[in-house]
């Protein structure tokens, strides 16, 4: 289960502080902007971290299914087949366009492989009935859970990003401040 810790370090207990979205209003436009980026980061890592489950979760599925059924192949033969169906299915959520990359992404996989550290996967063929089962359970225990976190960070996203259409709204920011401070930023790129 994801905790936030208040007063942590990390960045999903300095995104979900409320302290992060008090007073907005009197925050400075650069620094709601690199607010609303660190949050989208989150929101990326959070993604990446559930989309690593439900392949877990599908896979798990899909040897309950194969054991019910009778099925013959393996589901590592059916392994391409079996992560393909569910994406591209109906889409869920709150989904987002993302143009950010994981940034723990090697840290997520570890996280999701020591959640039931003794069922192994690469062989779900080998595990009996009752670990299979709990392995589902886990997993689908911490989809839920960081699917909660998501989406309060997606809510931070949007109050930040609101703040931000409220002030070019008012004429209290511009497009051409924007443009003008990103070509600065791409001409020193340490900045």
């Amino acid at each position: 289960m994801i905790e936030v810790r208040p007063g942590g370090r990390r960045r999903i207990d300095r995104v979900l502080d409320p302290d992060y979205i008090e007073g907005l209003d009197r925050l400075g436009l650069a620094e709601v902007r690199a607010r609303r980026d660190d949050a989208a980061q989150e929101e990326t890592d959070l993604s990446y971290l559930r989309r690593l489950l439900h392949g877990r979760i599908d896979i798990v599925r899909a040897e309950q299914k194969r054991r019910t059924e009778g099925g013959s192949a393996s589901v590592v033969e059916q392994l391409a087949t079996i992560l393909a169906d569910n994406a591209v299915g109906p889409a869920m959520g709150m989904g987002r366009y993302q143009t950010l990359e994981p940034s723990r992404a090697e840290a997520h996989r570890r996280h999701v492989e020591a959640l039931v550290s003794d069922a192994d996967l690469s062989d779900v063929s080998s595990l009996p009935d009752e670990r299979l089962e709990l392995a589902l359970q886990t997993y689908a225990k911490e989809e839920a859970s960081v699917s909660q976190r998501r989406r309060q960070v997606q809510v931070v996203m949007d109050l930040l990003n609101a703040e931000i259409a409220k002030r070019y709204r008012e004429g209290k920011a511009s497009v051409d401040e924007l443009l003008a401070a990103e070509r600065v930023r791409e001409d020193q790129p340490d900045l």
